[in-house]
C-alpha cells in the first residue's frame, strides 16, 4: 500500500478516485493519438500502433528469463509502445506537456545478461498530459550500439562495465587503437534526455559521441548531434546545465588533468571556451558525473573517485570500473566566473562522492557582497561502494537485506575570502529521508538561486536500493516520505504550475516499478505531496534515470 509519511513514520495515503473523462476534451487527445500513429507507423513500416493499453502487442525483444517482480531490473518486453492510459484520481488541466524519461532499458543479448546497471541499452517513455489525459509510450533509441548489438546479437562497443570480445590478438589491439580515437567507445545515450533552448531534445551519456537527437512526439531516433567546434574530447559531464538560453558542460582532460568549461548557445552545435580548471591532487581528474552552478559561478567538483585510464584499458570490470578511489589525492570544489572563465575560488573540502548535485546558490553578506557558494548534492559519505551496489545481480536480489550505502544532503560551503578549506555537513538530519539520497530535483525557476525544496529518492529500510519519494525542506529541515511497499520509483521530477509564487507549487511526476511486476505513471501535488492522481501501464517498466519536461507548443 502507497503512503505519505513524515520521517519514519507511515501514515495511510489519501484514497485514489477514478475520473470521468470530459467528452469536450476527447477530440483534442484523439488528434495527438493520430499524430502519434501516422508518424510512427510512417517511420516504421508493417508496424501496428496500439492506442489502449489493455491491448499488448506482440514482443519484440524478448523478455529476460528474471523473476517478473523484479520488474524495475529485467529488459524492457518489447521495444516500442504507445497507447492512452485510464487515470484514477485527477490529472491538472493546467498540466500541458511531455515528461520524457531516459535511462537503460535492455540488459541482455539472447543469453548473455550484462553486469551493470549502467550497462543497458536505452529506453526513452513518453508521457503526455493534455486535458487531464495521459498518453504513454516508449521506445528503443536506435543509437549505433543498440543497432549493432542487435544485428550482431553481441556486444560491440565499450559500454560501462561491457566490453567487446577480441576474436584474435590482432582484433584486441585494433579495439586498443579505436578506445584511443574514440571509436570504440558507446554512444548508447542511456543517462539523461535534455530539451534544449532551441527546442531540439537531446539523449545523453558520459561518451560524447553518445548524444542522441530525437524527436518528442514520435520518439524517433532522429541522428547523432554533432559539435561543431575544435574542442575535442571524448568524455563530458553526463549533466550538462541547460536553460532556454544556455548549454554549459564540463570536459575532462585526462592526460594533462583539469576541466576545460564550456557554453553553448541555443540555435548552434558549437561549444565556446569559457575556461580551465588545473586538478589539484591525483593522478587524473575526479569523476564529474554532475555539476552546479550558481547566477553567476560555475562550480566545480574535484572528487577523490577519479577516473583510470588504466581500468579503462582492461577488458573486464575492476572494483571500480572506470574510476579509481584516491583519498590521498584529497577533494576540492572550484568556482570559476561565467563572464570571465577566472578561477575566483579553490578549495580543499572532506573526502566526498556523489553522482547527483541538486542545486547552488550564492551566500551574500548585508552589502549584497557574496562571501560563499553553497552547493548542494546527494552525497554518499565518501562511500565508494555505491558503484558496486548498482551490479544488477545485487539490485535483483530479494533476501530484504538493509545493504544500501548511506546517503545525505552534503552541503558544501566554498568562501569567497581566499580561504583554503571548504566546509561539508548534512542539510538536515538524514534519518529525515531514511539515509538514503539521489535521483533529484528542483523546481527549475530556482536553478542557481537561493532554494528551499528539493524531491529526490530516499530510503525506507531496510532495503537494497532508494525505495522512497522525499520532499526535502531545506528551511524547517524536515521531509514528507512517499512509501509504496516492494516498489521502486525513478526519479522524481518537479514541473511548476504556471504562474505560480510558492516555490513548491506544482506537481511531482514519477515511474513506478510495483512489487506486482506492473507499473505505473504517479502524480503527487509539489506541496502537500499526496498523491493526486496514478494511471496503470500495461506491464512494468524497467528502472529509468533521468528526464525532462517538454512544454506544450
Amino acid at each position: 500500500m502507497s503512503s505519505l509519511v513524515f520521517s519514519s513514520s507511515i501514515k495511510p495515503s489519501t484514497k485514489n478516485h477514478e475520473r470521468d473523462r470530459p467528452s469536450k476534451h476527447e477530440s483534442s487527445i484523439s488528434a495527438e493519438k493520430k499524430i502519434f500513429n501516422r508518424n510512427l507507423c510512417k517511420s516504421s513500416p508493417g508496424f501496428t500502433v496500439t492506442n489502449i493499453a489493455t491491448t499488448k502487442p506482440s514482443t519484440v525483444v524478448p523478455p529476460s528469463k528474471n523473476d517478473s517482480k523484479l520488474v524495475a531490473w529485467t529488459s524492457v518486453k518489447q521495444e516500442r509502445w504507445q497507447g492512452e492510459l485510464h487515470v484514477q484520481g485527477q490529472i491538472p488541466l493546467w498540466l500541458s506537456g511531455t515528461y520524457l524519461r531516459n535511462g537503460p532499458g535492455l540488459w541482455h543479448l539472447g543469453d548473455y545478461n550484462f553486469r551493470h546497471l549502467f550497462d543497458g541499452y536505452a529506453t526513452l517513455v513518453r508521457l503526455h498530459f493534455e486535458n487531464g489525459h495521459l498518453i504513454m509510450a516508449h521506445r528503443q533509441i536506435e543509437s549505433e550500439a543498440y543497432k549493432a548489438a542487435r544485428k550482431n546479437n553481441k556486444i560491440c562497443y565499450r559500454e560501462f562495465s561491457e566490453v567487446p570480445k577480441p576474436d584474435n590478438f590482432l582484433s584486441y589491439i585494433g579495439d586498443l587503437a579505436n578506445l584511443f580515437s574514440g571509436a570504440s567507445l558507446t554512444d548508447n545515450a542511456n543517462t539523461g534526455v535534455v530539451k534544449l533552448g532551441d527546442g531540439r531534445v537531446v539523449c545523453l551519456t558520459e561518451t560524447i559521441k553518445g548524444s542522441i537527437v530525437v524527436d518528442p512526439d514520435t520518439l524517433d531516433t532522429i541522428g547523432k548531434f554533432e559539435f561543431s567546434d575544435n574542442l575535442g574530447g571524448l568524455i563530458h559531464s553526463a549533466h550538462p546545465i541547460v536553460t532556454d538560453t544556455e548549454f554549459l558542460t564540463l570536459i575532462p582532460d585526462l592526460i594533462n588533468p583539469g576541466y576545460m568549461v564550456v557554453r553553448m548557445e541555443p540555435g548552434t552545435n558549437e561549444r565556446k571556451y569559457i575556461g580551465r580548471v588545473n586538478c589539484r591532487g591525483g593522478p587524473s581528474p575526479g569523476w564529474v558525473h554532475s555539476f552546479p552552478v550558481t547566477e553567476h559561478y560555475v562550480v566545480v567538483p574535484e572528487m577523490p573517485l577519479r577516473y583510470c585510464a588504466q581500468n579503462l584499458l582492461k577488458a573486464e570490470p575492476t572494483p571500480l570500473y572506470k574510476f579509481q578511489w584516491h583519498p590521498e589525492s584529497k577533494g576540492y570544489m572550484h568556482i570559476m566566473c561565467k563572464a570571465s572563465g577566472k578561477l575566483v575560488a579553490s578549495v580543499e573540502v572532506p573526502l566526498y562522492v556523489t553522482f547527483h548535485f541538486i542545486n547552488a546558490y550564492e551566500e551574500k553578506d548585508e552589502d549584497g557582497r557574496v562571501i560563499a557558494v553553497i552547493a548542494d548534492c546527494c552525497e554518499h559519505s565518501a562511500d565508494t561502494s555505491i558503484l558496486q551496489k548498482l551490479r544488477l545481480q545485487d539490485l535483483r536480489s530479494s533476501a530484504g537485506q538493509d545493504v544500501l550505502p548511506d546517503a545525505k544532503v552534503g552541503r558544501f560551503r566554498i568562501p569567497m575570502d581566499g580561504s583554503p578549506y571548504g566546509s561539508l555537513k548534512a542539510a538536515l538530519d538524514p534519518n529525515e529521508h531514511g539515509k538514503g539520497m539521489d535521483m533529484c530535483s528542483i523546481n527549475p525557476n530556482f536553478l542557481g538561486k537561493k532554494y528551499r525544496y528539493a524531491y529526490a529518492c530516499g530510503a525506507q529500510r531496510p532495503c537494497n536500493f532508494p525505495n522512497t519519494i522525499t520532499k526535502i525542506d531545506l528551511v524547517e529541515k524536515k521531509a514528507k516520505n512517499w512509501y509504496d511497499e516492494g516498489s521502486i520509483p525513478s526519479e522524481p521530477f518537479f514541473v511548476p504550475r504556471p504562474g505560480a509564487t510558492e516555490e513548491d507549487d506544482g506537481v511531482v511526476i514519477s515511474i513506478i516499478s510495483d512489487k506486482n511486476g506492473e507499473g505505473y505513471a504517479l502524480l503527487l501535488d509539489g506541496s502537500t505531496f499526496e498523491e493526486i492522481a496514478r494511471a496503470k501501464f500495461p506491464y512494468g517498466l524497467p528502472y529509468g534515470l533521468h528526464g525532462c519536461w517538454v512544454p506544450k507548443k
